[in-house]
Order: C-alpha cells, then structure tokens, then sequence
C-alpha cells in the first residue's frame, strides 16, 4: 500500500513539473512577443523609421491584443464559442469616457484618471458579463454562439439610445431617447448614435503595453491555476467533470465574467485614444474581427493570438498603398493564410522547422533524459 502511496505521489509530482514547464515555456514565449514587439515599434518611432500613420495604430494593436488574449480564456480555454466580444468593449469604452470625464475637472493627473477608469470599466463589463452569462451559459455550441450575438447587439442598440451629460453644477445626469434638456455643448459625454464626443485622449502606447502585460498575466495564471484545470477539464469532456463534483456552470461563468472584464479594460484603452467614439465601431464585424484573431493564432494558443492580432491591425495599413483594392488585398491574404495554416503539410513542415531552431530542444531532451533515468530507477527498486 506504501509503495502504491508513494508511486501515486511521485506520478503526481512529475505531472505538476511538466504542466509547470509548460506554463513557464508559453509565459517566456508570450512576454518575450509583447516586450520585444514593444521595444522594436518604440525605438522604429523615435528613429522616424515608422510612418505617422502606422504610429497611431500602436495602441490599436495592443488592445486588440488584449482582446485575443481575453477571448482565449473563453474560446480556448472554457471551449466556449462568443461572439458578443465587441458589447463588453462597448461598455468599457463608454464607461472609461464617462469617468475620465466627471474627474477631469477635480483630478489633473492624466494617469490615475486612466486608472481609476481601466477599473470602473473592467467592473462594469464584468457586471455586465455576469448579468449575460448566468442565464446562457447552460447552452452550448451554436446556440450559446447566437446568443451571445445578440446581447452583444443589444448592449450596442442601448449605448445608441444614451445620453450622458454634465449640468452647471457638475452632476452627472442621463436618459434615454432624447437630449437633456439643461445641458450645454460642452457638457454632453454621450449622445446617442453619435456617441462620446470631446473624449481627453490620455491613452498612450506604453499604457496600452501595460495593460496588454496585465492581462496576459491574468490570463496564464487562470490558465494555470487550479480553477483553469477544472475549466480544461469542463471543457475536455462536460460529462466527466460533472461526474466528478465539479460545478460546470461556476467555472464557465467565471471565464466568461474575467473575459468580458478584461475586454472592458481594453475598450477603456481603445476609447481614450479617440476623441470621438461611436456605437457603430462596436458592431458584430469587431467580435467577428476579434474571434478571426484566435482563430488564426490557434484556438488556446495565447502567444498565437497575440502574434496575428498584431498583424492583421497592421496589415490594412501596410496595404494602404493600394488604395480601392486595400480591403480586397486583406481579405485575400486572411483566406491563404488560414488555408496555410490548418493545412496538414504545410503544418508538419513548419513543426519540423521549428523543431530544428527551437530554443528549447536541448532543456526538453535533458528533461526527458532525467525522466527515464528516474523511470528505470524506480523499475529497477
């Protein structure tokens, strides 16, 4: 019985050093991306080697990163298809220019205005995601795909219906269906389908880095924490989980209320970089967009979706060039890439490329080498 005891803990152990590896392997793999990608557009602006027209996609990119990252955690990670991504943004975004706006006046300092804004967003979306998340996510599949879609929508048609504004006395007063009356030009944050007008634009690129750094962080640390098991596990196979204890609509929920925040942190982010914000950019071709993202870097793959995030923000700009055709030119390189992507040679010939210059062989094989030799001690005893 000891000697079973003991084998069951050592099993365990090696287990738990693998996941441990591979954990440490994709954080090393997912900030060596966003830092080096960091530095190189940073010091490519301050040389004037990157146009100005490409600089004012930096921020861009990175919250659509964050974006990618965040959607993981439910696509990926809890194996839940949404496509309401853009409708947490939304209420991030709107959420972020009402705050900055009341504290404008009572609060000089631009980075704790952005602060306290990233953290009213991210509750609200989160609120916003649980109040959405509680009577769906007993659905599955397409079902919870359409859903989603919708609230998404109707979260877009209720910012349409919004009005926010300041009166002479700095209260902060809204309604629904008309302007307020009372209410000055410049004290009107929403107004209806024209959106949030006179924004302070505070966001800067190095801000947004941050913000992306943090939910990476986030992210990971789900994914590899007991709670982010159970969600794999969930995922793996529903019936299994359920059978052994575990609360399969806690865990989706929880996935779901942390991705919706983190999606409302970055829309915070996206709307302090615009003076003017309309519903409209938060429609169903942005969660389509940011689902594309995923898909593309491969479905759980965190470091994947960072990487065609970045590229698909970048690419309109880099077609630009070709004026009428810029659209076309884009949707034609999406389609090869994602054929050359999932195709099944194509695929083995990059894995054994990547087998060749990976940085990481030598540490695996002395890995594998260290198991064995265990293995056979153990045999052997």
């Amino acid at each position: 019985m000891a000697d079973r005891i003991l084998k069951s803990i050592s099993t365990r152990g090696l287990k738990n050093a693998v996941r441990g590896s591979e954990y440490k392997k994709e954080a090393l793999i997912s900030y060596g991306i966003l830092i080096a990608g960091y530095l190189v557009l940073q010091m490519g602006a301050m040389m004037g080697l990157i146009g100005r027209n490409l600089q004012g996609q930096f921020i861009p990119i990175c919250v659509y990163i964050s974006l990618a990252i965040s959607l993981n955690l439910v696509v990926g990670i809890s194996g839940e298809l949404s496509l309401g991504h853009a409708g947490f943004m939304a209420v991030g975004a709107f959420t972020g220019a009402i705050v900055t706006r009341v504290l404008e006046n009572g609060m000089t300092f631009a980075p704790a205005r952005l602060l306290i804004a990233l953290i009213i967003s991210g509750a609200m979306a989160a609120l916003a995601g649980f109040i959405i998340g509680l009577p769906i996510l007993g659905l599955r599949g397409d079902y919870l795909a359409i859903v989603t879609l919708a609230f998404g929508e109707i979260i877009r048609n209720i910012m349409n219906v919004l009005y926010f504004g300041l009166d002479e006395n700095g209260h902060l007063k809204f309604a629904f269906n008309h302007e307020i009356e009372g209410i000055e030009n410049s004290g009107r944050i929403l107004t209806g389908p024209i959106g949030a007008t006179g924004v302070s634009k505070i966001a800067t690129f190095t801000y947004a880095a941050l913000l992306t750094a943090f939910t990476l962080f986030v992210v990971l640390n789900i994914k590899n924490s007991k709670q982010g098991r159970a969600i794999m596990a969930i995922r793996d196979n529903r019936i299994a989980g359920e059978s052994i204890g575990l609360n399969v609509k806690k865990y989706k929920l929880m996935a779901f209320v942390v991705s919706a925040s983190l999606a409302g942190m970055a829309g915070c982010m996206f709307g302090q970089n615009f003076s003017t914000l309309a519903p409209v950019k938060f429609n169903f071709n942005t969660s389509v967009l940011i689902l594309v993202f995923v898909v593309l870097g491969g479905i759980g793959n965190i470091w994947g979706g960072m990487i065609a995030a970045a590229l698909l923000t970048i690419l309109p700009e880099a077609l630009r060039q070709f004026s009428d055709y810029r659209m076309l030119a884009y949707s034609i390189v999406l389609i090869v890439v994602m054929i050359a992507t999932y195709n099944p040679t194509i695929k083995s010939r990059v894995n054994a490329l990547w087998t060749k210059v990976n940085p990481f062989k030598a540490k695996d094989k002395e890995g594998d080498k260290d198991r064995k030799r265990k293995k056979s001690g153990k045999e052997a005893a």
